[in-house]
């Protein structure tokens, strides 16, 4: 009578090991900056209320010279440090429209921490088009879509 094998081999539970561990090294990096990258989206949520004032100022002066630079209130919005959130420290309107979304210096935001995100309007006739820059250092990978 042959005997029927049962269980594998060291070499077959040795490549399962290897390919874990390699998907591992891939999915780990990945995985934090999805993380990352969702924490620092934040900021285009924070800035949606800027944005709108803006683009409201646009519509009614036509120029983004003419908008009223860092004065929030002409704007009717909130002092800069009152828009805050958990990784949002606070969100400033300056010269010409530009929205700066200053970011908070917390570990969980790993290379994004304590830096920020740039919105800048362009004309596009009667309409804002939004650009978002990485500002103080912020990695270009985590930066919010328009």
């Amino acid at each position: 009578m042959k005997k029927v094998q049962q269980g594998f081999t060291l070499i077959e539970l040795m490549i399962v090991v290897a390919i874990i561990g390699i998907l591992a090294a891939i999915a780990v990096p990945a995985y934090q900056d999805y993380t990352i990258r969702a924490r620092v989206s934040e900021a285009a949520s924070m800035a949606s209320a800027a944005r709108t004032a803006v683009d409201v100022a646009f519509s009614e002066i036509g120029s983004l010279a003419l908008i009223p630079q860092s004065n929030h209130t002409s704007l009717g919005l909130a002092l800069a440090g009152s828009y805050s959130a958990k990784y949002v420290s606070a969100v400033t309107v300056g010269n010409f429209g530009v929205i700066v979304v200053n970011l908070k210096d917390v570990n969980t935001l790993g290379d994004a921490k304590d830096t920020s995100v740039t919105y800048t309007p362009v004309s596009q006739g009667a309409a804002l088009q939004w650009t978002p820059t990485a500002t103080d250092g912020l990695p270009v990978k985590y930066l919010p879509k328009n």
